[in-house]
């Protein structure tokens, strides 16, 4: 059912005019800088299949004066609410957050650049990429050509924003579909929030661009140069840390001071620099500053340590905080002589705000120049460890508190007794958090005691290398649409690991079975955390190209976007859909014939909800890590309980298919060897090829079979059309089972979409190209 297209009204004539529709690039799509209700009949379309699943946290509702009101059982608040309701309100407020961070980010940096290069800096990412920027194309309708068409896209995210969160205020909304289509809605900005950052910092940073083997980083605390000044990087944003080295360039002392980060300001400092080194991501925060390696710690935004003065303090490092999103109470020293400052904080140990980037590195360097030399940065020794240890009394207050459930207090006994090797697995998997060593009754300095454990070891990281090019996407795009290159797996997010080696297997497992493995941010370090029996990382055994068998850092966490964009590219670039304001086609496209999975192992921040809201919206389904079931919500299907039509575009008509593909849109696993067979699965499309589905079954089966147990898995039946589409190994074996079920072939399906099957202003034509 197609609706009817209305008289263009004032409102679409400022969009016009603001997205500069007069340029005949791509004619406009139906939703250019669509609102809230603009794409909800496709939110409605997924909901019906992959229906949100709640595990509340909690049965009441806190949020007014009217509150507490007990939401079980059927009954509703003071304001009229449900508690399906209530849950998908946080899930909106979740991703709303994560949204603004990457949009302000975006914004922060454009501001930053634009008062060094202009409005007018040109947009060049390099001879490889033409299609720039996907996801503003697809979702605003514009197409950037400088930084100050990056404030226009920007300015859209900022008021959809504002909209979104009014939505969630007391006696507002009151179905909880409606706010999982604006959580939806918000992600998708997102994706364009984060597009917005990681172009204008590629341009203003001259970050790598149209190239994949960017250079190997080393990374862990053995990689720090500890006889020289210090400087440590924290957060997120770059216009702090490529000032330092900006300033150490000029001042020729690059050589002489090291500059290491943390979490994604460390990814985009080894953009910019290669002298920087990679600590590791967010759970190696509190360790790495309990050491006092660093002389001088600078943090910007976003998952940072909310504690970072008082940890600087205890072990003698200088802090600066250097963006207006953390001052932590300081003293804003912005205005303030750099000589007076630096007197301060050498003299004094004064921690302060400075929200001038120069300044803040100038201030840096000096304070880290003079500090480095009076500081003492010794290690525990085992000795010693075993000492410290000795104050244990295995009360199991730590494991009582510890996420992961650790029996840290037998670590720590085994450690006073002279064996490392339980500790050593435990600081393996530890997310940092430090709960052990507040709840600790006998001040044990558990962190101290497991980095004796841990030791020095160094790794390699790629550098993050931004967007997929244009000519990849031309070189794979019909065999990821085809399936016989059977996937892209993209491993994003945190480290809220259950196991932090968990995502070099995966990485690994992946790569040697030629699907395209990327990866971004947390994820993107700690799959260069582990070595081989050769002593090679991940990066260093597979290339860094965006094909079969390759493993790609595409960068931070804003870099996210260049993962949905590539996705978009497909269908852009090799299916020749025109994606300007045509938001629906390029979802359906991706949903329906892109094998293409998200690996969200270790999520845990506000940012990564919004991110993986935003590939479910784009028809990508993400996996999660168990303890990211603490967002309270999943999209699962019921299998053959549920709807899987899909309208046969050449045939114009509706057809059943039966199978669930992909299953669920986002669904979380308690281990890899659960994991690794769901995301094999949820690569396979209703478009496979009888021989790309063949080759996406063969990996669901050995995976299976490999992780989970013998025999065949109990819903093949479901995902083999035809003879054709069996794997050749397992083809006598599956037959067998297919004849004892009774199980009848099917036609697959030629050009399946899910448009015509929902109200939309998308005509059938749209998808045929």
């Amino acid at each position: 059912m197609v609706v009817k297209e209305k008289k263009l009204s004032r409102k679409f004539e400022e969009i016009y005019e603001r997205i500069k529709a007069e340029l005949p690039w791509e004619p406009v799509g139906p939703t250019p800088m669509p609102e809230m209700p603009d794409l909800r009949q496709w939110d409605m379309r997924l909901l019906k299949t992959y229906t949100p699943f709640y595990a509340p946290f909690c049965d009441l509702c806190c949020f007014c004066t009217y509150g507490k009101c007990d939401l079980t059982e059927g009954r509703r608040g003071a304001c009229g609410i449900d508690i399906s309701t209530q849950q998908a309100r946080f899930i909106l407020l979740a991703c709303l957050i994560g949204c603004s961070a990457h949009a302000a980010h975006g914004g922060h940096i454009l501001e930053f650049l634009i008062e060094k290069h202009g409005p007018d800096k040109k947009i060049d990412l390099g001879t490889f990429i033409e299609l720039e920027a996907p996801n503003i194309r697809t979702v605003v309708g514009l197409k950037p050509e400088t930084l100050g068409d990056l404030q226009i896209a920007l300015e859209y995210v900022f008021k959809e924003i504002a909209h979104l969160l009014d939505s969630c205020h007391t006696g507002q909304e009151g179905s909880s579909l409606d706010y999982e289509s604006k959580a939806l809605h918000a992600s998708m900005l997102d994706h364009v929030g984060m597009e917005i950052a990681d172009i204008a910092q590629i341009v203003g940073f001259d970050f790598p661009t149209s190239v994949a083997e960017t250079p190997l980083v080393d990374m862990g605390w053995g990689a720090i140069d500890k006889s020289k000044p210090v400087i440590l990087v924290s957060g997120h944003n770059p216009a702090t840390s490529t000032v330092v080295i900006d300033y150490l360039r000029e001042h020729n002392l690059e050589d002489q001071v090291e500059v290491c980060g943390l979490c994604c300001t460390a990814l985009e400092t080894t953009r910019y620099s290669d002298k920087a080194k990679i600590v590791g991501p967010l759970s190696r925060a509190l360790f790495f500053m309990r050491t006092g390696i660093a002389d001088v710690i600078m943090t910007d935004e976003q998952c940072i340590r909310t504690d970072t003065p008082q940890e600087a303090a205890k072990v003698g490092s200088a802090m600066i905080a250097c963006l207006d999103k953390a001052m932590y109470g300081l003293e804003d020293a912005t205005e303030l002589d750099t000589d007076e400052i630096v007197r301060r904080m050498v003299d004094n140990k004064e921690q302060f705000a400075i929200l001038d980037s120069p300044k803040a590195a100038e201030v840096a360097v000096k304070v880290a120049l003079e500090i480095a030399p009076q500081r003492k940065k010794a290690w525990v020794t085992e000795e010693e460890a075993i000492e410290l240890a000795k104050k244990c009394t295995d009360c199991k207050m730590c494991e009582q508190v510890c996420p992961n459930l650790f029996n840290i207090g037998g670590g720590i006994t085994e450690v006073a007794k002279g064996n490392f090797d339980l500790i050593r697995q435990q600081f393996l998997s530890c997310i940092g958090c430090g709960k052990c060593e507040e709840e600790c009754p006998n001040n044990v300095p558990i962190f101290k005691i497991m980095q004796t454990a841990a030791g020095e070891e160094t790794w390699k990281c790629r550098a993050g290398r931004g967007p997929v090019m244009d000519t990849e996407i031309r070189n794979v795009g019909a065999p990821i649409t085809l399936g016989t290159i059977p996937g892209v797996i993209a491993l994003v997010g945190c480290s809220n690991y259950p196991n932090i080696e968990d995502i070099a297997d995966m990485v690994d497992e992946f790569a040697k079975r030629k699907y395209i493995v990327v990866l971004t941010g947390c994820a993107a370090m700690v799959a260069g955390m582990k070595k081989d029996k050769d002593g090679l990382t991940v990066y260093e055994k597979y290339p860094p190209n965006f094909d079969a068998g390759g493993v790609v850092n595409i960068g931070s966490c804003v870099s996210n976007a260049h993962i949905s964009g590539a996705a978009i590219k497909i269908a852009n670039i090799f299916a020749a859909l025109p994606l300007r304001g045509n938001y629906e086609v390029m979802a359906d496209y991706v949903l329906n014939r892109v094998g293409a999975c998200g690996v969200a192992w270790g999520a845990m921040s506000q940012k990564a909800a919004s991110i993986g809201t935003g590939f479910n919206r784009l028809g990508v389904p993400v996996v999660l890590g168990p303890h990211s079931s603490k967002y309270r919500r999943l999209f699962l299907s019921r299998k053959e309980e549920d709807d899987w039509k899909v309208m046969d575009a050449r045939k114009r008509e509706i057809v059943d298919t039966v199978e669930p593909a992909p299953e669920h849109l986002a669904y979380v696993c308690e281990t890899k060897e659960k994991a690794m067979p769901m995301i094999a699965k949820l690569c396979i499309r209703r478009n496979d090829t009888p021989q790309g589905r063949a080759i996406k079954l063969n990996h669901y089966i050995s995976l299976y079979r490999k992780y989970i147990g013998a025999g065949l898995p109990e819903d093949i039946h479901l995902f083999v059309r035809r003879d054709a589409d069996i794997p050749l190994v397992y083809k006598k074996e599956v037959r067998a089972h297919l004849q004892e079920i009774g199980w009848q072939p099917r036609e697959p399906i030629g050009l399946p979409t899910l448009i015509g099957t929902y109200p939309t202003k998308v005509p059938l034509d749209a998808v045929i190209h």
